[in-house]
């Protein structure tokens, strides 16, 4: 399946999808967790000017497409990723896949960790620093974090297998350890001093530091740097407000909103 990147396609894509009839019925959008704090504002944004509910579950993106896949009813699926929307579409539950925004990887440290762009590689091999990411398969966020220990194999041999081996899969996960309710997971994990360094979406790692002002943020170096392709799509059947909601994400309006929180809002940029 080709990605749209283009806005003018996404347009086109995305209006002569939108059913006829439309419905006065709540939505329900499902988004990964990196999106929540965003997208509940375009969710609030979208109410008070289209005067549609629109209810919210957050969580990690393969999780989600579980859920998605055993029955739960989501209208819109917004992904840390193509891939698994990209699922479900090959599936037959909606169509197309949109690219409609990007995040980066950044390293979360604690304050006192000497770590730096120019040192990351050599303090994430330290024997002594406890490396934490999110799960892969179920949180996007631990694939990106695999393939940043993948380019971090082709600078030294052996990198992949020591860091795969030693990093701590404290977030995403099924089983993981929730962080006590109004809590930054990230925040609270780093501030519980479960890992020295934490690689995640640098989106997270702002809200992270707005809630624990200590911990450091450090810019992954560019020959390690991994960027992460967020992914929408709406279910085949889905009222007219869904695609409505959809749009209103890919809109100058509801992008806009996702460049404030830190995310790419390529829609927008000129050129693109």
């Amino acid at each position: 399946m080709k990605f749209c990147r283009n806005y003018l396609v996404i347009i086109t894509l995305f209006v002569l999808s939108i059913p006829l009839s439309v419905s006065a019925e709540s939505l329900n959008l499902y988004a990964a967790g990196s999106l929540k704090t965003a997208l509940s504002e375009v969710a609030s944004s979208y109410e008070k000017i289209y005067k549609t509910k629109v209810a919210t579950k957050f969580g990690p993106s393969g999780l989600l497409t579980t859920a998605i896949e055993g029955g739960e009813n989501a209208d819109v699926f917004a992904s840390a990723n193509m891939a698994h929307p990209v699922k479900l579409a090959s599936s037959g539950w909606g169509s197309p896949v949109v690219l409609f925004t990007r995040n980066q990887l950044c390293a979360l440290a604690q304050s006192d960790s000497e770590a730096t762009t120019d040192n990351l590689l050599n303090t994430l091999m330290d024997k002594n620093v406890r490396v934490g990411i999110s799960t892969p398969k179920a949180d996007p966020s631990g694939d990106y974090a695999l393939d940043l220990f993948k380019k971090a194999e082709t600078i030294e041999k052996g990198s992949f297998t020591t860091l795969s081996g030693k990093a701590l899969q404290l977030t995403g996960g099924p089983d993981s350890e929730l962080a006590p309710e109004g809590r930054n997971q990230y925040g609270w994990v780093m501030g519980e001093n479960k890992a020295d360094v934490f690689l995640t979406y640098c989106t997270n790692a702002l809200l992270a530091q707005k809630e624990v002002q200590s911990l450091k943020i450090i810019r992954i170096p560019e020959n390690l740097s991994v960027g992460a392709d967020y992914g929408i799509v709406v279910r085949n059947g889905a009222s007219g407000e869904a695609w409505q909601l959809a749009m209103y994400i890919l809109s100058p309006e509801g992008q806009k909103i996702l460049r404030k929180y830190g995310f790419e809002a390529s829609a927008i940029e000129k050129g693109k």
